[in-house]
């Protein structure tokens, strides 16, 4: 164990980018099962993000890799809280409708059932009639 410890000092480990690779590399190795005798030269196809998990895992290099991990995490958290509020937004529509205000493209919801109304963007003040 101490010899581990010693060749990993210096290095940079593992991350999320590396964790997500390596679900990458397992996800195409099952894909590959399935993949026609004809394709089988795509057979090195989950072995690539193998390979830069474990270049990145035990690279010297500390600022490039935090880097790398820093916009990975990023972009990730962009497309969770964009599902997170889709996700919501389906939840709710049973009782909300929602528009886009003209102006501002701020999204808005009103309640259903109310009939005609007039909605006011509360972000710029633009006025516009809308059914609920």
């Amino acid at each position: 164990m101490d010899k581990l410890r010693r060749f990993m000092f210096g290095r940079y480990g593992g991350d999320e980018l590396s964790k997500a690779l390596l679900v990458l590399s397992f996800i195409l190795l099952m894909v590959m099962n399935f993949v026609p005798k004809n394709l089988k030269f795509l057979v090195i196809l989950p072995y690539i993000p193998a390979i830069i998990c474990m270049f990145r895992i035990f690279s010297r290099n500390i600022y490039k890799r935090r880097n790398e991990n820093y916009k990975y995490l990023k972009i990730k958290n962009r497309v969770v809280v964009w599902f997170k509020n889709n996700l919501n937004r389906i939840k709710t529509l049973k009782n909300y409708k929602y528009y886009t205000c003209s102006n501002c493209k701020q999204k808005l919801r009103v309640p259903r059932g109310k009939g005609k109304m007039s909605i006011t963007c509360p972000k710029c003040k633009s006025s516009f009639k809308g059914k609920s």
